[in-house]
């Protein structure tokens, strides 16, 4: 399985800051390592633990960071990586399947535009044309509060973002996302994936056949 990285870069102004951030990525291991990642990317685990995780996914295989940053310091990244072991989306051993598992901007940058410019660096030059690529949105993982919004429109926030990049709503009968109406399964199939690929997803996003 070829896992194409090739790296992107592109200077974004945000005229609201005056300030010019870079966008660059896959970074790798070593240079995030050198990096350091604002203190409100807090949403997942605490931010130095975060760094540590970020600078573990870059080294995978399959494991690609994207990052907004000032001189270094990360404001905004975008995380994709095979599933969990322990997730249903891991029971095919699919290698051409992989999740965008986390995108986070730090509060003084929000409503900038900065996660949909993350994402579609991500997705440039078609290096993801190869592989199916979803995401799990709950909820609970949601800053409603930081952000003003409801849970319904914070959805169609997130939803919008990811149509940026031709990602859409999925149906699945995993309980995770059932557990809720708001959260949703997004996914794009890049234009190589092979049919046999996509009858074995769309087995694993259905355990119970009369649903399929």
């Amino acid at each position: 399985m070829e896992h194409r990285k090739r790296f992107q870069y592109r200077e974004y102004f945000i005229s609201t800051l005056n300030q010019t951030l870079v966008i660059e990525g896959p970074i790798p291991p070593e240079r995030l390592r050198e990096m350091t990642l604002d203190g409100t990317l807090d949403a997942f685990r605490k931010p130095r633990d975060q760094h540590e995780a970020l600078v573990e996914i870059a080294g995978l295989p399959e494991g690609r960071i994207i990052a907004a940053h000032l001189k270094g310091h990360i404001v905004g990244y975008v995380t994709f990586h095979y599933p969990d072991e322990y997730e249903r989306w891991s029971e095919g051993n699919m290698q051409d399947l992989v999740e965008l598992g986390a995108i986070e901007v730090a509060d003084h940058y929000r409503g900038c535009g900065l996660g949909k410019q993350l994402i579609m660096t991500a997705f440039a030059e078609g290096q993801l044309d190869n592989v199916i690529v979803y995401t799990t949105e709950y909820y609970w993982h949601w800053d409603l509060e930081g952000s003003g919004l409801n849970v319904w429109d914070y959805r169609k926030m997130m939803e919008k973002l990811m149509q940026s990049v031709d990602m859409i709503w999925y149906a699945t009968d995993d309980p995770e996302i059932c557990a809720h109406p708001a959260n949703c399964l997004m996914v794009k199939i890049g234009p190589e994936v092979p049919l046999s690929s996509v009858e074995l997803f769309d087995r694993v996003r259905f355990r119970n056949r009369f649903m399929y």
